[in-house]
Order: C-alpha cells, then sequence, then structure tokens
C-alpha cells in the first residue's frame, strides 16, 4: 500500500470548526479559513479533531463541512478524525472523507479501552471496520480519552496495520515516551511512521529535538508552529527557543480547558480567518476580564512578534 503521506512532517493545524452566530456551519468561513492556513504555510490541516467541535455534528454535517474543506484545501493533504462511539458511524465517515478526497482517518480508543491488549484489539476492530485500504492515525491523546497507551502497545499497532501512518503523540508529559518511540524505530525494532505532536504546542520546542517530525495542533498563530519547526530542522536552536519563548505565554493561555477553544476562535476573527468566533452549543464564553487578558497577551507579543500587531 502507497501512503499518501507516510513521510508528513510540518505542521498539521488543527482546524476550527467555523460557525454562524446562530449555530448554524458556515461555509463561507471554511473556504476563508482554508485560505489563512495555507498562507501560514502549514503541510496540511486536521479537522473535526477535539477543538473542531467535532461531537456537535451531525453525521450529514460532518460529511458535508468535510467534503467542503477538502475541496478547498486542494494540494494540501486532509485527515478526519472519525472518532465515535460506534464502528458503524466510524466506517460510514471514514469512507465518505475517502471519497471526497481526505488523505487520512485520525482514530482514538473510547475510555473503555484500558490494557494493552484492549488497545491493540480496539485499532483491530477499527481498522476492519473502516477497511485496511484506509490510511489513519493513532491518537494518543491520554488527557481527552483516558486512554494510556504504552510504548509497546503502539508498536504493536503500528506492526500490525500497514495502513497505519502516524502517531499523534500527546501525552502530558510525554518527552521520554516520544524519545522511546523514536528510539523503537531506529533501532528496527518498530516500522518508521511519522510523529506529529499535539497539546497546543506548548512543548513543541523540544519535542521536536526528542524526533517529532512536527506538529498536529491548533493555535491562532499557526505560522509560528511553522517557524520553529524550520529553526529547528535547520539546527536554529537558539532562535527557535526565542520565538518559541515570545508566544509561550499567550500558548498557555490558549491551551486552558473550557476556554481555550473561545481564545482561539476569538484570535481567529481577529484575524479575519473565520467570520464569527461562535461555537456551537453547549459553548464556553470568555468574560470581559478574559478578553482584556487576551488584548494584553496580544499587545505584549506584538512587541516581539509584528504578526500580533493590531489585534486585541
Amino acid at each position: 500500500m502507497e501512503l499518501p503521506v507516510r513521510e508528513a512532517s510540518g505542521v498539521y493545524t488543527i482546524a476550527v470548526t467555523p460557525f454562524h452566530d446562530d449555530g448554524r456551519l458556515d461555509d463561507d468561513s471554511a473556504e476563508r479559513m482554508v485560505e489563512f492556513y495555507r498562507r501560514c504555510g502549514i503541510s496540511g490541516m486536521t479537522i473535526l479533531g477535539v477543538m473542531g467541535e467535532a461531537t456537535k455534528l451531525d453525521t450529514a454535517e460532518a460529511v458535508g463541512f468535510s467534503r467542503r474543506v477538502i475541496a478547498a484545501a486542494a494540494d494540501l493533504p486532509v485527515i478526519v478524525g472519525v472518532s465515535a462511539p460506534g464502528f458503524a458511524a466510524m466506517r460510514a465517515l471514514a469512507r465518505s472523507v475517502m471519497d471526497a478526497g481526505a488523505a487520512g482517518v485520525m482514530i482514538a480508543p473510547p475510555a473503555s479501552v484500558r490494557t494493552d491488549d484492549q488497545v491493540v484489539g480496539y485499532y483491530a476492530q477499527a481498522v476492519e471496520a473502516i477497511g485496511g485500504d484506509v490510511p489513519f492515525v493513532i491518537q494518543d491523546y491520554p488527557y481527552g480519552t483516558g486512554v494510556v497507551m504504552s510504548v509497546p502497545a503502539i508498536r504493536r499497532v503500528v506492526e500490525a496495520h500497514a495502513s497505519c501512518f502516524m502517531l499523534k503523540h500527546e501525552e502530558w508529559p510525554g518527552l521520554e515516551k516520544l524519545g522511546a518511540v523514536r528510539s523503537l524505530m531506529q533501532e528496527g525494532a518498530m516500522r518508521r511512521v511519522s510523529v506529529l505532536t499535539g497539546n497546543g504546542g506548548i512543548f513543541l520546542d523540544f519535542e521536536l529535538e526528542r524526533g517529532a517530525d512536527g506538529a498536529m495542533t491548533g493555535y491562532a498563530f499557526p505560522e509560528m508552529l511553522v517557524d520553529l519547526v524550520r529553526l529547528q530542522k535547520a539546527g536554529e536552536r537558539e532562535a527557535a527557543h526565542d520565538l518559541f519563548d515570545a508566544h509561550l505565554p499567550l500558548l498557555r493561555y490558549e491551551q486552558q480547558p473550557g476556554p481555550g477553544l473561545a481564545v482561539r476562535k476569538l484570535i481567529l476573527k481577529q484575524r479575519g480567518a473565520i467570520l464569527s468566533d461562535a461555537q456551537r452549543k453547549p459553548a464556553s464564553a470568555l468574560s470581559p476580564t478574559a478578553r482584556a487578558e487576551v488584548a494584553y497577551l496580544l499587545a505584549r507579543l506584538a512587541r516581539r512578534d509584528p504578526r500580533a500587531k493590531g489585534l486585541g
């Protein structure tokens, strides 16, 4: 099987899902958003992730939104989150988005999965459901799923399925685990797959040094993540860390569970990427104090990065 993104690297941005103020999907903003991300220099996109409010869309909406983004993305690979409580829904969405031209799908295990054998068994059933011809990403996100995947379990899944082309690694703390996975690949004890990291990018500076190929995460300044990856790969360590340090206060603020998505959407609206910062209910809202804090962080960032000027 020839996987279209076997050597994925750079930044695969976790895209938000744009809504109108009344909660309807905003199709025009979907295309606007794709062009914004393209100008930021991303390598690909991931839609219907945790920060994409995937659980708030019905199947028809998820398929329609995916098709619109994939069409607008054109040459940019798009990975679609298809995690679902049951395999019937997962299969239906996976086959629909692959028919529309998606590069692959992302699957996270449910909270009921606990042991290594259960992790391996779950992915075997998921691959059987969606088809062995569908490229897939292992999403290792203990904070969101409650499932802690061991390195041996990840290795077993990768070795068992040729259609697995990527690990999205976002355990926290996870630097040692990332290093262990990469060591197995370097030693030939595990088939090489791309490793992109998440967690809002708050550990990306050192994750790249531990062997990550890039990031699969969101941030209101995705071009910073792109620049960070480029600088690290060029061996410009000090410049990379200086850039990261400038953005870290805002990056941290945006990573808050709950209001983080509201922060991201607010700034993306200010930057013209989407027309509204609305979330579909149930939604989190920013207090006037929180909005003032975001404005303060943007003003401080603008002193070191001109891309933040005029915002807030």
